[in-house]
């Protein structure tokens, strides 16, 4: 396999490897600073970052950007020299704020999913750091890089392709989640694809990675058609079920500049993540690994554990405080707070937690160290 830097403008990162932005207090500077100083690019997640903070619950905002500045100096002092940056959902009710913070505290990129960052690239102007928008489909592609190029002239220095194994808020409706084989059932009967019962899930599975490999490919060409009115690179790098020095290759294989990878850094000693939440991803069973509906209404993957089960089977849990942090969601019309729970599994509470996780996160058996995951990808 041959291994190149991925090159987004000016910057160059040794790793073709991007780190997953993952919240809430899972990617914090720690995990960021350790994969940077190794070569790859750390990525901060401002998911409530600030949920430490002494006055998080009177004073959110302030206490969010704060912590942006807090986290990113944390990450620069173990990684002087790395590149270092942000997820930011674009769900969230103070998007441009954290935008803003980010980017004069001097991110050398802003990595943008969970809805389309059509505004990102006014809130970056002036300023050299690079915008990347979450995409998974073709449609999602084409509307973003066509409203950046027609209402800013400016495109993406970066595409993320996010696909259906990944972890987290998804980008996908159910419909979509079950034709690439995942959140109908384990023999995939709703997914629309027919298969004999000699032929079983092994193929299924190649089925299913082909058939959205072959929307990779349409995305890439959507990217194609602005690299070349820009006369500019635009590196693509493909995100979701990132476990083995196989799927980095078929990245490779598919035309991709690199990866990115969120669920296996979370069992490292370098992550900022409880060791309760942890173990959680090392106890995991492949069949605990469900997809949720997230009280924003978007389709998740997250582990089934106590809690979950409960939502499950339709319990509803009234927001404590409802802290106002997404821009449509209604505390009177949810099963739970978001927030609460990804609060609760930050600080380790992980039975009444929600926990997050990609679709492979059952075969994470210990932990482990930062360098010990990017050999094991890229060695």
């Amino acid at each position: 396999m041959n291994i190149k830097p991925l090159k987004i403008g000016e910057l160059q990162a040794k790793i073709p490897l991007i780190q997953g932005g993952m919240g809430v207090g899972i990617s914090l500077g720690n995990l960021a600073g350790a994969v940077a100083n190794e070569g790859g690019v750390g990525i901060i997640s401002t998911a409530q970052i600030g949920f430490k903070e002494k006055d998080f619950y009177v004073n959110t905002l302030a206490a969010n950007l704060r912590a942006i500045e807090k986290e990113l100096k944390k990450a620069r002092k173990i990684a002087p020299k790395g590149i270092l940056g942000f997820n930011i959902m674009t769900a969230l009710t103070n998007y441009k704020e954290q935008v803003l913070t980010a980017v004069e505290a001097g991110a050398d990129i802003i990595i943008s999913g969970a809805g389309l960052p059509v505004d990102l690239p006014a809130f970056v102007q002036g300023y050299k750091t690079k915008i990347a928008p979450i995409v998974s489909g073709k449609k999602s592609a084409q509307v973003i890089l066509k409203y950046w190029d027609t209402r800013y002239k400016k495109t993406a220095d970066l595409v993320v392709i996010e696909g259906p194994k990944a972890g987290g808020h998804l980008g996908f409706k159910k419909d979509e989640l079950e034709k690439y084989g995942f959140g109908a059932c384990k023999k995939n009967e709703n997914c629309g694809l027919k298969i004999s019962e000699d032929n079983q899930n092994d193929k299924f599975e190649r089925k299913c990675i082909k058939d959205y490999s072959e929307e990779v490919l349409e995305i890439k060409k959507v990217v194609q058609e602005y690299e070349n009115k820009y006369s500019k690179k635009i590196p693509i790098v493909l995100a979701g079920g990132i476990t083995t020095r196989d799927d980095v290759k078929n990245a490779f294989d598919l035309g991709m500049d690199g990866v990115q990878v969120g669920s296996l850094f979370v069992t490292t000693e370098e992550c900022d993540a409880h060791i309760n939440y942890k173990n959680s991803y090392v106890n995991a069973k492949e069949d605990e690994i469900t997809i949720v509906k997230s009280p924003v209404g978007m389709p998740g993957r997250a582990i089934k554990n106590k809690f979950m089960s409960q939502v499950m089977a339709g319990e509803n849990f009234p927001p404590k405080k409802c802290l106002k942090c997404l821009k449509k969601c209604n505390p009177a019309n949810i099963p739970y707070c978001i927030t609460e729970r990804l609060i609760n599994a930050a600080e380790g509470n992980v039975d009444n937690g929600l926990l997050f996780c990609g679709a492979n996160a059952y075969m994470q058996n210990e932990i482990t160290t930062v360098h010990r995951v990017i050999e094991k990808l890229f060695g």
